[in-house]
């Protein structure tokens, strides 16, 4: 019963978004302690260790021999901060009062996104609407298109209400998520609820219990609930790229389960583990993932989604002012 207990907190905080803190038993406050609390915290906590193959042994190995006791801050953060980079995570942050780390790691995929196309007079142009970070507008074959850059921002269901009412006379629907690095995993499923009309299981997560790489709870079972509010029933395409990251991931995960719904474009950048947080001796904060998400077929999501249809941006078009991915879409709703 407690080990239930335990898990069902730590689902509701998945569901608000909320990034967890775990306290560790101190190490001395220098170099090598900082170091070994770092390595300590990564071996016992980060959940995806034998998922990706990594051997954390190994690589504790190699970076400690380039710890020296007399090291400056700067030099211990760049070490320690390369040795991070070895998971691949962008879920993964180790912060200072003055340096965060960031990771981008699919810069060797196409970008499938162009910025100024997207705001140039043939999608957004000057007069597009928006509510909250949505952008919005109705394209003149009678498409409806929302262009949504972050998660991070709040959303409320009287926005939601508001922008979808705008656009419930188009034929259909374009949700474009390329670019979108992720935020609040509550707005990605207040916003995939608006798409469907019963109850439907959309993945599963678990949670580190212990130790060891592979010491998980059973998997508990994530559904979407229809909204109460305005619903959109007709057809809609969700564009991706390898550039949309956490919630992002997660409102994709979401909307690949609906009737209604198809995804174009390149596969999502993945970043499915529920983010906890620890404090290093000397204050810094690592932040790390603690709690592997599935899809409904017990898929890690980790390395992204796959699209149901792929569409790569050409550069006849990009020279055109033309988005290849928008304009697959639009054919496909019409």
């Amino acid at each position: 019963m407690k080990s239930k207990m335990i898990s069902w907190v730590l689902f509701l905080l998945y569901m608000v978004g909320v990034t967890a803190c775990i306290r560790e038993e101190e190490y001395t406050n220098d170099p090598i302690g900082n170091f070994e609390q770092l390595w300590k915290i990564i071996d016992e906590k980060y959940c995806f260790l034998d998922y990706k193959g990594i051997d954390w042994d190994a690589i504790g190995d190699e970076y400690r021999s380039f710890i020296e006791p007399g090291m400056n801050d700067q030099e211990l953060f760049r070490i320690l901060n390369e040795m991070l980079y070895e998971l691949k995570d962008g879920h993964v942050n180790l912060t200072s009062s003055d340096n965060q780390s960031n990771f981008d790691f699919w810069n060797d995929s196409p970008l499938n996104f162009n910025e100024s196309i997207i705001e140039s007079s043939r999608y957004l142009g000057q007069n597009y609407r928006q509510t909250a970070s949505l952008k919005y507008k109705i394209l003149n074959d009678n498409i409806g298109y929302i262009y949504y850059e972050t998660f991070a921002d709040g959303i409320r269901n009287s926005d939601l209400d508001e922008v979808l009412f705008y656009l419930s006379g188009c034929k259909g629907l374009i949700f474009d998520v390329r670019h979108n690095s992720g935020g609040n995993a509550t707005n990605s499923t207040k916003i995939a609820s608006r798409f469907t009309d019963k109850k439907t299981l959309t993945g599963y997560i678990q949670h580190k219990t212990g130790p060891g790489h592979n010491d998980f709870s059973k998997p508990y079972a994530i559904y979407l609930e229809p909204s109460q509010n305005f619903q959109w029933k007709k057809k809609v395409a969700v564009l991706t790229n390898r550039h949309s990251y956490s919630a992002t991931n997660d409102f994709v995960k979401h909307m690949q389960y609906l009737p209604n719904v198809v995804i174009i474009g390149d596969k999502t950048g993945g970043g499915s583990g529920m983010p906890f947080s620890s404090e290093l001796p000397n204050g810094w904060t690592i932040r790390f993932s603690a709690s592997p998400h599935y899809d409904r077929d017990m898929n890690n999501t980790e390395w992204g989604i796959p699209p149901d249809i792929k569409v790569d941006m050409e550069s006849q078009d990009e020279v055109k002012g033309i988005d290849t991915i928008i304009e697959k879409a639009r054919n496909l709703l019409r």
